[in-house]
């Protein structure tokens, strides 16, 4: 069982199927929702992802159809979701164990910020692949 939770600890949650690969996104929005360079991510199924909390987080409809979910009393960022999928996309700053999951790429770096280098052996796209 893989657990995570909120900076004041109102939201947790447990994942009991395996965490996707990580992928590293660039894109503006997801560098202004998390106030860092980029976003670390990975695939949980919805099977698998058990919140409790759910009471306590906002969302904010970032891009049509894609749906961010925060605490909103401290502001952590726990997931996204887009519409007619089966997953969530969980945001690993919020990870309270290691995912057992594996770096994959780097994504949107065609949306980088210029104020730093990338210095990686993983693959790199200029947009989702």
């Amino acid at each position: 069982m893989i657990k995570g939770s909120c900076l004041c600890g109102q939201v947790s949650y447990r994942i009991a199927g395996k965490v996707g690969d990580i992928v590293h996104c660039h894109c503006s929005t997801c560098r202004k929702a998390h106030g860092a360079a980029f976003s670390s991510v990975a695939a949980v199924a919805d099977a698998d992802f058990q919140l409790e909390g759910a009471e306590q987080l906002n969302q904010f409809e970032s891009s049509p159809g894609k749906h961010r979910y925060f605490c909103r009393q401290c502001g952590t960022q726990i997931y996204a979701k887009r519409e007619n999928t089966s997953h969530i996309i969980l945001r690993l700053g919020s990870l309270d164990d290691d995912p057992c999951s594996q770096e994959a790429m780097h994504i949107w770096l065609s949306d980088k910020a210029c104020w730093y280098e990338l210095h990686t052996s993983l693959p790199e796209h200029q947009a989702f692949p």
